[in-house]
């Protein structure tokens, strides 16, 4: 198969696969229902574009259609994608992205997966640093930029891939991974799983489906779970010294943001280690990736040199900017123990008052953890909430972003609601002052209000 259409090519995996192929040789073509900014690099390789989701994207020579589990099976563009499959099953496949990253994953002598409820994006990008530093060239997609190389993937020429498995869906059982990394089990995507108990069903099974002679790395409170991985488990804390890699000596830098620790294998102190990003859950990260990494015989070094060059990629506690004295900072925090990291970081860097402009991600999230939403906002100062981000989602008006509010109040925090950017951008303008820090928080569109206020100069 040589031409490729993907549904949804703006997404940030869907374009990176869609570059990768590219670059393999395949004609690729795509269509999203909106412009946004994953679209100008595949412009910049000349691959065709439609903006908007209509049956005639789909044409009678293409030979593998890819959607995300984002679209609807009633999309007019997927139904006529399953119509040509059926007219055409000799010629044409339509498969979901998680089943086409599988299928490149399976090409690689040494698939390395990093899971988990959080910490993901962060743990990936840091692995993926050590690789490079190493000179292994893997071959890398996963969920955010990557500041030192402006994508979110990379082709390498060597036996390894390093790819982020998400949940979703259990998007990440179509993944069987040599080593594999889960950073953390909690409650999320009860939409999709229903319970706590099947979503750890899920992560138990995406342990089971993985390559003999694995390794397997998980925080020690996981461990428990995986008592019956028939490879190598791997166990990680910050403080429990019956993990097998734990830290010490953590001292947070003076006058730049981040940390250094030493790394404790087993009882033997292999080094320190320095991060530039702020938060003990930035030095989690930091152990799994470098745990992944030793256990493929990566010199420590190339780990070393590899945290301590690693930039935060975009939208995790991303550096935008100062305006009038205030720095802007945007975080892509969604889910409660996500911003209670988020805001416990921010409590590291010097400032006067803590501004957090909030956009909640999906209804369902925000329904089941409206109580655990109050108390992590509870760590600012101020909280200016916009509507829910509906993403996947219809309102069934069971939720409102007032609800975060009302809670918050009663807590005793500062905390506002508006309708529109507009009003919060001016709520802002008129509160913030020099010396205070803002941070744009959400999974949604809250960004474009941290770069406005930029903007003014």
């Amino acid at each position: 198969m040589k031409k490729i259409h993907f549904i949804g090519i703006g997404g940030i995996s869907m374009s990176s696969l869609a570059q990768i192929l590219h670059e393999q040789g395949w004609t690729v073509t795509g269509s999203d229902i909106r412009e946004n900014e994953n679209l100008k690099p595949l412009r910049d390789l000349n691959i065709p574009i439609a903006i908007g989701q209509v049956p005639e994207n789909i044409t009678p020579d293409m030979e593998l259609i890819v959607y995300t589990a984002a679209v609807h099976e009633d999309n007019p563009e997927l139904m006529a994608a399953r119509k040509l499959a059926q007219e055409k099953p000799e010629q044409t496949r339509v498969i979901e992205r998680s089943v086409l990253l599988g299928e490149m994953i399976d090409q690689y002598e040494i698939p390395i997966g990093i899971a988990g409820t959080h910490g993901k994006t962060s743990t990936s990008s840091m692995l993926s640093y050590i690789f490079m530093e190493a000179k292994a060239d893997p071959t890398v997609t996963i969920g955010g930029i990557l500041q030192n190389f402006g994508t979110n993937f990379h082709i390498g020429h060597s036996p390894y891939i390093i790819y982020e498995a998400c949940e979703y869906s259990d998007s990440f059982l179509q993944f069987r991974g040599k080593v594999n990394i889960i950073t953390n089990i909690e409650a999320e995507h009860l939409d999709y799983f229903g319970t706590v108990e099947r979503m750890r069903q899920s992560f138990h099974r995406f342990s089971e489906i993985m390559r003999e002679d694995g390794v397997l790395i998980t925080g020690l409170n996981e461990a428990p779970l995986f008592s019956d991985f028939k490879d190598t488990l791997l166990t990680v804390s910050l403080d429990d010294p019956r993990a097998d890699y734990t830290c010490a000596n953590v001292v947070h830098h003076e006058g730049r943001l981040g940390s250094s620790f030493d790394l404790i294998f087993r009882g033997t102190n292999l080094g320190t280690l320095d991060i530039y990003v702020p938060g003990e859950h930035y030095i989690f990260d930091a152990m799994c990736a470098a745990a992944a990494a030793l256990s493929q015989d990566i010199p420590f070094e190339a780990v070393r040199k590899g945290l301590s060059t690693y930039q935060s990629t975009k939208k995790r506690f991303e550096y935008k900017g100062v305006w009038n004295g205030v720095t802007i900072v945007d975080d892509y925090a969604h889910h409660p123990t996500e911003i209670r990291a988020t805001l416990k970081a921010a409590r590291e860097v010097p400032h006067k008052e803590l501004y957090v402009a909030f956009q909640p991600h999906t209804y369902s999230r925000t329904k089941t953890f409206l109580p655990d939403f109050v108390k992590a906002l509870s760590l600012a100062d101020h909280v200016v909430l916009a509507d829910i981000y509906a993403a996947r989602e219809p309102d069934l008006h069971e939720v409102h972003s007032t609800d975060i509010q009302k809670g918050l109040l009663e807590h005793g925090i500062d905390c506002h609601y508006f309708p529109s950017f507009d009003e919060i951008e001016e709520f802002l303008l008129k509160n913030i002052s020099s010396g205070d820090l803002l941070i744009t928080m959400g999974a949604g569109t809250i960004a474009t209000i941290g770069e406005s206020i930029l903007r003014r100069g």
